[in-house]
C-alpha cells in the first residue's frame, strides 16, 4: 500500500492507485493539454462523469487534476487555454492582462470600486501580479484545516508555480527601508506568513514567463479528466422528490456559439457536481440554480430548490491604498515581492516599480470613455512610469462585509456587488496605520538613496487624489487627512472573498448544506482573505479538498 501521494501517515489507498498517483505527483510530465482541454463546440450533446466542476479557476485546476486519478472528472471553464496568450504569460504585459477581456471581466462594485474576474483556465492565478505566500498557522487552525495535510498540500503546488525573485533594486530598497521603519525582523525568502519583513515567492520564474493553477494539471490523469473551454455553465440540475432533500445530478452549459450541452453525474453515491467558480461566480451560480434568497429569485423568475438567505451574504474585499513614489533615474519594473507584516497593527505593506498603468488608469478610461492624459505631480514634474516606484497598504481581513444581488439571470453578466470598504471602524484605523507606516518608509534612508525627488507626503496624496483610479468622491481635506485619504482613494487588492461560508452555507467538508450531491471549493468559502496574497491557499485548498474527497469515496466503496 502506498499513500496518495502525499507521504507517510496520511490515508492509504489501493496500491495501484497510490503507485500511480504518487509517479504523477513526483515526476509529472508538460500536461498534453490537445488531449483533454477542448472546445465547448466539440462537446456531446450529452454526457456522463463521476465529478462535474465547474470552473477551472484558482482551486478547480488543482482540484480537477486530483480526483482525475481515480475517477472520471468533468472541468468546464467559461474561458481558454492561457499559454498562447502573452498578456497572460509575459510579466513585463502585466497591466494589459486586466484590460484582456479574453482572460478578465471587469466590475465595478457598488462601492465605486474596480475590480476583476478571470476569464481563462487558470482564473486569477492567471492574470494577477503573481505574489506567492502561504497563510498562517493561526488561520489554518481557525480554518480547521489538518496541518499536516495541508503543508503536503502547499508542497504539491509550491513544485510547479512557485520561484524565488531575483531582487530587484526598488524592492531591495523597500525591504531596507521597512526595516528601518520597524518592520521586523527581517525574515529573509520565505513562503511562510511571518510577522515582520520578508521576500515571498512568485509565479513567474527566471525568465519573466507566469505559472498559474493551469500548471497543476500537470498532475492529472490524462484519461480521466475533460476539460471544455469556452463553455458557460447556465444551471445545476436538481432532482426534487417530496420529503427528501434536493440533489444535484446535472449541469446545463452553453457553447461560445450559444448551443446548449448537458452533463450527468453517473450513478454511485459518492458522485458529485463541485463548483469552484470564484467569489462572485460561484454564489452567483448557486443563486441562478435556485438556492439562494428566495424572496429575490421569484422576483427575477427562478424556481426555488432551496432558500438559503446566506448565499451571497458576507462578501469582502481587501482595501488598497497607494502611493506614486517618483524616482530621479530609471529603474527596472518589479511586481510584488517584498512584503511588510504588522499583524499587530492589522495591515501588509508591499510594493512594486515601473508599471503606474497597471494602477486602474486605464480601467477608469474603459469604464467612462474617456482618455488618459500623462500623469503630472502637482509641482508640474512628469512621471515617467519607469522612474516611480509604488507603495501599498493592503487590510487584514478585512472585518467590514457585504453582499450580492443577481441583476439578470445571464451568468455571463456580472451580479450587483456591494463591499462597503471601511463600514467597521477597525478597518479605517488599520488603513491610517498603515499609510503612516507608508510615510516612513517613504522618508527613509534606503528610498532616499535609490534617488526619491524631494516631494513632501502631502504633494504625493494629492497626486493621487488627481488620479482617476476609482469613481469615488473626492474630498478637499483629503491631503490633510488619512482617514478621509483612505476613503477617497481606496482600491481593490483583487483578494475578495465570502458569499458561500463556512457554517452558512457549506458544511466543514464544503458540502452545499441542505442540498445533496454538491459542494463548494473555492475563495467564496473564506471569512477572511489568508495572508498577503491568497492565491497560494485557494491553489492548497482545491488539493487538500481533492483529497479530502477521494479518501470519502475510498471509505465509501470499502464499506460496500
Amino acid at each position: 500500500m502506498m499513500a496518495l501521494g502525499f507521504g507517510k501517515g496520511v490515508a492509504i489507498f489501493g496500491a495501484s492507485i497510490g503507485i500511480f498517483f504518487f509517479i504523477l505527483s513526483s515526476s509529472a510530465e508538460k500536461a498534453p493539454y490537445e488531449s483533454f482541454a477542448k472546445n465547448a463546440m466539440l462537446a456531446p450533446a450529452i454526457n456522463y462523469y463521476d465529478y462535474i466542476i465547474i470552473g477551472g479557476g484558482t482551486a478547480g485546476c488543482p482540484l480537477s487534476a486530483t480526483l482525475s486519478v481515480a475517477a472520471k472528472v468533468l472541468l468546464l471553464e467559461r474561458g481558454g487555454l492561457p499559454y498562447d496568450n502573452p498578456n497572460v504569460t509575459n510579466a513585463k504585459n502585466y497591466p494589459k492582462v486586466v484590460k484582456d477581456t479574453s482572460a478578465s471581466q471587469m466590475f465595478v462594485s457598488t462601492d465605486g470600486v474596480f475590480n476583476h474576474r478571470g476569464r481563462v483556465l487558470g482564473g486569477c492565478s492567471a492574470i494577477n501580479s503573481g505574489f506567492y505566500t502561504h497563510a498562517s498557522c493561526e488561520y489554518v487552525r481557525e480554518a480547521g484545516w489538518d496541518p499536516q495535510l495541508v503543508n503536503e498540500s502547499y508542497e504539491w503546488v509550491d513544485r510547479k508555480v512557485a520561484f524565488r525573485p531575483w531582487l530587484l533594486p526598488w524592492q531591495a530598497a523597500v525591504r531596507d527601508g521597512l526595516l528601518e521603519s520597524g518592520v521586523s525582523p527581517d525574515n529573509g525568502f520565505t513562503y511562510d506568513h511571518l510577522q515582520g519583513t520578508k521576500i515571498g515567492g512568485t509565479t513567474f520564474d527566471e525568465n519573466g514567463v507566469r505559472h498559474s493553477a493551469a500548471d497543476l494539471l500537470e498532475y492529472a490523469h490524462p484519461a480521466n479528466i475533460t476539460i471544455y473551454l469556452h463553455g458557460l455553465v447556465h444551471q445545476i440540475l436538481f432532482r426534487t422528490q417530496s420529503g427528501q432533500r434536493p440533489k444535484a445530478y446535472g449541469v446545463v452549459f452553453k457553447d461560445s456559439e450559444g448551443k446548449t450541452h448537458e452533463a450527468y453525474l453517473n450513478s454511485g453515491p459518492t458522485n458529485e457536481i463541485i463548483v469552484s467558480a470564484g467569489a462572485v461566480g460561484s454564489p452567483q451560480l448557486l443563486m441562478l440554480s435556485g438556492i439562494g434568497p428566495a424572496q429575490t429569485l421569484r422576483a427575477l423568475g427562478i424556481s426555488i430548490v432551496l432558500d438559503q438567505p446566506m448565499v451571497g451574504q458576507g462578501m469582502a474585499d481587501n482595501p488598497r491604498n497607494n502611493l506614486i513614489i517618483p524616482l530621479r533615474k530609471p529603474i527596472d519594473r518589479s511586481l510584488v515581492q517584498v512584503a511588510g507584516i504588522s499583524d499587530n497593527v492589522g495591515n501588509y505593506i508591499e510594493t512594486y516599480s515601473g508599471y503606474i498603468e497597471a494602477y486602474s488608469l486605464q480601467q477608469y478610461a474603459n469604464a467612462t470613455n474617456q482618455s488618459m492624459e500623462w500623469l503630472t505631480i502637482p509641482s508640474k514634474q512628469s512621471i515617467n512610469e519607469s522612474e516611480a516606484g509604488v507603495l501599498l497598504e493592503k487590510i487584514m481581513g478585512p472585518l467590514s462585509t457585504g453582499h450580492m444581488e443577481l441583476q439578470s439571470m445571464d451568468p455571463n453578466e456580472n451580479p450587483k456587488v456591494t463591499f462597503n470598504y471601511f463600514k467597521d471602524p477597525k478597518d479605517l484605523e488599520r488603513c491610517v496605520e498603515g499609510m503612516e507606516m507608508i510615510k516612513k518608509v517613504v522618508e527613509s534612508a534606503a528610498i532616499s538613496e535609490l534617488g526619491r525627488h524631494n516631494t513632501s507626503f502631502e504633494a504625493l496624496m494629492e497626486l493621487m487624489l488627481s488620479l482617476p483610479i476609482n469613481m469615488r468622491k473626492k474630498h478637499p481635506n483629503a491631503t490633510h487627512s488619512l482617514e478621509q485619504f483612505c476613503m477617497d482613494t481606496v482600491v481593490t487588492i483583487w483578494h475578495y472573498h465570502g458569499g458561500c461560508h463556512v457554517d452558512r452555507v457549506i458544511d466543514r467538508d464544503h458540502k452545499v448544506i441542505g442540498v445533496d450531491a454538491l459542494r463548494v471549493v473555492d475563495g467564496s468559502t473564506f471569512y477572511d482573505s489568508p495572508g498577503a496574497n491568497p492565491q497560494a491557499t485557494v491553489m492548497m485548498l482545491g488539493r487538500y479538498m481533492g483529497y479530502k474527497i477521494l479518501q470519502q469515496r475510498n471509505s465509501e466503496k470499502e464499506s460496500n
